[in-house]
């Protein structure tokens, strides 16, 4: 086995930095010709699809859903249906709302023909919609970044670099591409502050991020062992996040070595939510637990304006419920 490079053994103890795992209501308009049931609509519009050449799933699925709707609200007549009756219909299904925007689709497209046969007298229904389901996108947290952090050994130049980049992900927020962008003359040590220039930032942008104790001493040693690897291969560059070779650690948007050492990482030690993405949406999810508004969190994101902002920060239900009891 090839005894290690120098360069490469941080000499620093770094052992105790990381100690601890650590509804407005509508009605339908009565129709000219009342009387007209919902079935006998049905059994028509039927006909008439069969006629135009309609597929059997479609139709099928007409005849499943309106027969529902009839089964779910008790509804008889045409006449009858209205904004009210749909909602109704909506909410007794335990199903998704994607799946309930299919099936109300489906409905829509019935009374429509209703309405081109003349059995209704305005299409009520337009103003029905419902949005389908956005998954949550979970941020990271505090206990899985501790974890990871108390696995990785701190004496090993790449490890000691990728442990510095989840902390700066983590507690700064920055995007990965900025990331890779740093240079020593962002980091102010003094003052304990990211500098970041318009050339570096998405929306080219000045901003200054403050960062912590822990991060000042990381910025510290790494920045002595980028010196040393740099010497060994012959590299001349300033910036913070390097390879074991000296270079950059990204040569394209697909191709980032700290992107893959965190997949790594994830897979091998089980932890979710360990992505550059992840880690930015978990930095804005504590600021906001910490009471900082939403404006302050668009700014240190560099989002283009709140509505980004407001997006990024969706929450679950149970989110939004512990935030309304302290206002009740």
């Amino acid at each position: 086995m090839s005894k290690k490079k120098a360069s490469l053994s941080v000499s620093e103890d770094l052992s105790d930095v990381f100690t601890s795992v650590q509804r407005e209501s509508f009605t339908a308009p009565e129709t000219k010709q009342n009387g007209i049931t919902v079935n006998q609509a049905l059994m028509i519009i039927v006909r008439q699809m069969k006629a135009s050449g309609k597929r059997p799933r479609t139709i099928s699925d007409y005849e499943t859903y309106v027969n529902q709707l009839i089964n779910y609200t008790g509804i008889m007549y045409v006449a009858d249906v209205g904004v009210n009756t749909i909602y109704e219909w909506l909410s007794k299904m335990e199903v998704s709302n994607q799946t309930k925007l299919t099936r109300l689709k489906c409905i829509k497209a019935f009374l429509g023909k209703c309405f081109d046969n003349g059995w209704v007298e305005a299409p009520f229904w337009k103003q029905i919609k419902i949005k389908a389901d956005i998954p949550v996108k979970e941020g990271a947290v505090d206990r899985d970044i501790e974890l990871l952090l108390s696995l990785l050994d701190l004496g090993d130049f790449v490890q000691l670099r990728d442990a510095t980049a989840v902390m700066v992900l983590y507690k700064t927020g920055i995007r990965i591409s900025t990331l890779s962008a740093l240079e020593e003359r962002h980091v102010d040590l003094e003052d304990q502050l990211l500098k970041l220039d318009g050339g570096v930032l998405k929306n080219h942008e000045q901003l200054f991020l403050p960062f912590n104790d822990t991060l000042k001493r990381l910025f510290t040693v790494l920045i002595k062992q980028n010196d040393l690897v740099r010497r060994e291969y012959g590299v001349h560059n300033s910036l913070i996040f390097i390879t074991s070779r000296g270079t950059q650690i990204s040569t394209s948007q697909s191709h980032n070595n700290i992107q893959k050492q965190l997949h790594k990482y994830s897979k091998k030690f089980g932890i979710k939510n360990l992505n550059p993405h992840a880690l930015r949406r978990g930095y804005a999810k504590n600021l906001l637990k910490r009471g900082v508004d939403v404006a302050t969190i668009s700014r240190a994101l560099g989002h283009s304006g709140l509505d980004v902002t407001t997006r990024y920060l969706h929450l679950d239900k149970e989110e939004i419920v512990d935030k309304l009891r302290g206002y009740v």
